[in-house]
């Protein structure tokens, strides 16, 4: 891969501001390109099926002027993830009309989603034109559209680096589900099952990880377990955990920090976080 096609944003600022940034320097190169964006850090263990929907959707995207979002079929009421409600009537062959996005709802209107099978996970993988996706940022979020518009005789040349440091700083913090994706009338999602987790949670990782046959998952050379199920246990290699008696907890010890926390509360972590930080400062972040 050549170091031409790897950039980086200069400061975090959430996804709609980086998503118009290679949109906008892909648009100098080719409007009519396509364009997959995909977190880097998700689990896809069909890489086979991953590829067929892929080519699915660059395929409907070629021929209508549509932002597609890849929809995971659930296999159970997660409430880590955000669900996206789709026309039962398909727009093309296993393309559908979005209705409405839902985020992380509670178990029961999880449960009321699965059982429904109008909802779908949103994995937080698009496909789309990238003279589309400029024509979504001009309608939704112009401010932004505007930033990168004007520095855009300086994408893919010398001064782009130096183009970009000056635009981020006066970017929203948004993230394009919320900018765009919510708001444009245009959004397709095809339902897919590619073996996927975002493991962005305790619970993702657990799921994903293999399990003794009390169902507990461990990360660390020198955990003992007794009499514990369905926990999820993180400890460094070095040290010597023992965990007794307990039932579906997240465990993760390090060098200078425990958590011990139920799976259920796991989508509350970060309100803990919050409280630390509060009480105790950055250290232990």
């Amino acid at each position: 891969m050549k170091m031409a096609n790897i950039v980086a944003e200069p400061s975090r600022k959430n996804t709609a501001p980086c998503v118009a940034y290679i949109s906008y320097k892909l648009k100098e190169l080719n409007e009519k390109g396509a364009l997959i964006c995909a977190p880097a850090d998700h689990l896809i263990l069909d890489e086979t099926a991953f590829v067929k929907v892929c080519l699915e959707a660059l395929s409907f995207v070629s021929q209508h002027k549509a932002l597609i979002t890849l929809g995971i079929k659930p296999t159970h009421p997660n409430t880590g993830y955000g669900y996206i409600q789709f026309v039962q009537q398909p727009a093309s062959d296993n393309v559908y009309k979005v209705k409405t996005f839902t985020e992380k709802p509670n178990l029961d209107l999880a449960k009321t989603f699965l059982s429904s099978g109008e909802f779908l996970w949103n994995a937080g993988i698009f496909v789309w034109q990238v003279g589309s996706i400029v024509t979504a940022f001009e309608k939704h979020l112009p401010e932004i559209a505007e930033l990168f518009e004007a520095g855009k005789s300086s994408f893919n040349t010398a001064a782009e680096k130096e183009a970009i440091e000056k635009i981020y700083p006066q970017c929203s913090n948004i993230s394009i589900d919320f900018g765009i994706m919510e708001k444009a009338e245009n959004v397709y999602i095809i339902p897919s099952s590619f073996g996927w987790s975002d493991l962005g949670t305790w619970n993702s990782a657990h799921d994903n990880m293999e399990k003794d046959y009390l169902g507990n998952a461990v990360a660390g050379n020198q955990v003992m377990v007794i009499d514990a199920t369905r926990c999820m246990i993180h400890a460094p290699n070095n040290k010597l955990v023992l965990l007794q008696g307990m039932d579906d907890y997240i465990v993760v010890d390090t060098d200078d920090v425990l958590m011990i926390c139920k799976k259920e509360k796991e989508q509350e972590i970060k309100q803990y976080v919050a409280e630390v930080k509060r009480n105790k400062g950055d250290k232990y972040l």
